[in-house]
This record gives structure tokens, sequence and C-alpha cells, in this order.
């Protein structure tokens, strides 16, 4: 009985499969250009990319460190390396 329903269900002509078409999409290849920023070498050993200036800010110890500001990433100030 078995062999007679896959006989059977073989000799059925079957429906083509609809494949689907993808339509080509645009993607944004262009990189985005880095405004008017700087390259710095920060306190951690890394190199961090910031648009903002390079500040002194008093640390609690009474000394200076230099920080750059507005920097690509979480943080909005860095410790440069002097």
């Amino acid at each position: 009985m078995h062999l007679l329903a896959i006989l059977l269900s073989l000799s059925l002509p079957s429906s083509p499969v609809a494949t689907l078409v993808r339509q080509p999409q645009e993607k944004q290849l262009t990189t985005q250009a880095h405004p008017n920023g700087k390259w710095y070498l920060a306190e951690t050993g890394h190199a961090v990319y910031c648009y903002g200036p390079v500040l002194l800010v008093k640390q609690p110890e009474g000394t200076l460190q230099h920080v750059a500001t507005f920097c690509k990433g979480e943080k909005t100030m860095v410790p440069l390396k002097d």
C-alpha cells in the first residue's frame, strides 16, 4: 500500500517551486568623512578620534591633565598620554 502511494505521488505532475528573486537594493557604500577631527594617543595607549579641543583639566591631586573632548565612542573626555 505504501509503495502504491509513493509511486502515485511520483507520477503526478509536481507544481514548480516558486523561487524568490531578490531585487537589487541600493546600498550606501560611501564612507563618512571625519569632520575636522584629529587622532590622539589616549593614556591607555589606544588611538582615539576626537572632534573637540584639547583642554587642561585640574585633577584632585592638584596636577593638570590634558584631555581630548568630544571623542568618537562612549566617552566625551579622554585623558591623553603626555
